[in-house]
């Protein structure tokens, strides 16, 4: 439940940064039309207005000319899948632990105090690992043989937990540049049917399809690109926790051999 308030918080924080882009965008397309439009107004060049532009004011000038209707659902994939991707991050990082002090607390538990105070030493500390400890410890009196199951099953159900997520950011992944190439293709069509009613080949009246087209790709590539290098970061922390989670295991089961033999 935590999680998921979580991931609504992230969600809706980025929706509203990105409703008003929006509406601050629209306004200032508003205030310039009307500007142009006045008769006193000054000439303005197209390419020293782009130029002058702070790169926050460009991104969102494309966004409306890409059309609105296939930059939503493209610049919705990146706030969805940004969200994940935060509550992931923070997640995985709250779940690395150093490992070495804890497993010198628990031995040092284990050998002064017994099972009782290793496992209240795997109580106090967060992460995988000590959840993992906690439960060999909870069957040690059921046998070694048992314990290293229960740990190796733990372990799994850790490792399922800090992968939860991750089908969505894959499916965001794979779905926006799906989302640019329609984009594409209606605004190929567009042009085509400028091309139709006019009779003739104008480069004016299919450049408005044509630059749709090559927007909604743009966008849709880029949202895949971010994605797709916070993926692979949170591929690699997981892989690095489960090698660390696999190897302290070992070393609980070589613990309590060594203390069921005393």
């Amino acid at each position: 439940m935590k999680k998921f308030l979580l991931f609504l918080s992230v969600a809706g924080m980025l929706s509203f940064g990105a409703v008003n882009v929006n509406a601050q965008d629209e306004a200032e397309v508003v205030e310039t039309t009307t500007a142009v439009e006045t008769p006193a107004a000054p000439a303005v060049n197209p390419e020293t207005d782009v130029e002058g532009q702070p790169l926050h004011q460009v991104i969102k000038q494309k966004f409306l000319e890409g059309g609105v209707g296939w930059m939503t659902p493209v610049l919705l994939c990146l706030i969805f899948g940004l969200a994940i991707v935060i509550e992931r991050v923070i997640y995985l990082n709250l779940a690395t632990t150093n490992t070495r002090k804890l497993i010198a607390n628990v031995e040092d538990a284990l050998n002064n105090g017994g099972i009782e105070a290793a496992k209240e030493v795997c109580r106090n500390t967060r992460g995988p690992v000590a959840s993992i400890f906690y439960q060999g410890l909870e069957r040690y009196d059921e046998g070694l043989d048992v314990v290293e199951k229960s740990v190796v099953s733990y372990g799994s159900v850790q490792m399922g937990q800090m992968e939860s997520g991750l089908t969505w950011i894959s499916l965001f992944i794979a779905i926006s540049p799906m989302l640019g190439f329609m984009g594409t293709v209606v605004g190929m069509i567009g042009a085509f049917d400028a091309i139709q009613a006019m009779g003739d080949i104008s480069p004016t009246a299919v450049a408005g399809g044509i630059k749709v087209a090559l927007l909604t790709t743009l966008a849709g590539l880029i949202v895949a690109v971010i994605l797709q290098l916070f993926y692979n970061y949170i591929l690699s922390k997981i892989d690095s926790l489960v090698i660390n989670m696999e190897d302290s295991s070992i070393t609980l089961v070589d613990m309590l051999t060594k203390y069921s033999k005393k």
